[in-house]
């Protein structure tokens, strides 16, 4: 008998829930998992080494549902702890900075890409990297944001308090010749209805999180692992912090995606 094999996405907080409803859109079929660290939420002010600790920690525990596939939904995350969890588990693992960069690279048209993301992910010059690999030229103008997090945990998408912080955090980025900006975080895609009336409409937002989707659903077919049959799957939530507030954000970001499949909402027991 065939079992389907859950994907399992990790993340700061709620800011992979915008990986999740990319997944759940393009993959209807698949099972996921997901673990949102939202008791020590935000990443990006924190060291290296204690990312990469919680990181492990939290990829510890979702190897006990057997995952086909683990997706570092966290930019912070992805640029710390990337490298070494996969040469710890035999599993794909995808992390959200090379799709992220790749689709910029695909859209800009004059060369000067944008990317705002937490602390920890503009420290490591991950994106940076990752784009000039891909175009040697490019100019990349990068902006630490992190009050952006602490708006979306709080579930305060659009305000008159999240447009001064956002102008106040990216406005001066308008005086370069962006036209495509990074949101560099997952969290981020909360906020593109500000960000976007503050940016302009000629700078194109990219989030990582269609990109991701794209390339989990490539390494899926590749290795013959998409799930089968029409059954709709029982996906799982875990937070480790206020599951109230939690699951309002989930519900009210997923939202049709989740009216159709059954959802477990759980409390992990995680240090």
């Amino acid at each position: 008998m065939f079992v389907q094999q859950p994907i399992a996405i990790l993340d700061s907080g709620v800011g992979g829930l915008t990986v999740v409803k990319e997944v759940m859109r393009q993959l209807p079929r698949e099972k996921i998992i997901y673990f949102g660290d939202t008791a020590r939420t935000p990443y990006g002010p924190r060291s290296a080494d204690e990312v990469l600790d919680f990181t492990r920690e939290i990829v510890d525990y979702l190897i006990q549902y057997k995952p086909k596939m683990i997706v570092i939904a966290c930019n912070t995350a992805t640029a710390v702890a990337l490298t070494d969890i996969r040469s710890r588990v035999a599993i794909p693992v995808v992390g959200v900075i090379n799709p992220g960069a790749r689709a910029a690279i695909g859209r800009t048209a004059t060369g000067c890409i944008g990317v705002i993301g937490t602390e920890g992910t503009i420290r490591s010059g991950a994106y940076e990297n990752a784009l000039r690999e891909l175009s040697p030229h490019v100019q990349v103008v990068s902006e630490a944001c992190p009050r952006f997090v602490t708006l979306v945990e709080q579930g305060n998408f659009r305000s008159s308090e999240t447009f001064d912080v956002v102008y106040d955090s990216i406005a001066h980025m308008r005086t370069y010749p962006i036209d495509c900006l990074i949101l560099g975080c997952t969290h981020y895609p909360f906020l593109t209805e500000t960000i976007s009336e503050v940016m302009g409409s000629g700078v194109n937002l990219i989030s990582s999180a269609d990109e991701t989707a794209r390339e989990v659903s490539t390494i899926l077919q590749d290795k013959r692992k998409l799930a089968r049959g029409d059954e709709f799957p029982v996906h799982q939530f875990f937070c480790s912090g206020d599951p109230v507030i939690f699951r309002e954000i989930a519900q009210q970001w997923l939202g049709e995606h989740i009216q159709l499949t059954p959802v477990v909402w759980q409390v992990p027991h995680i240090s």
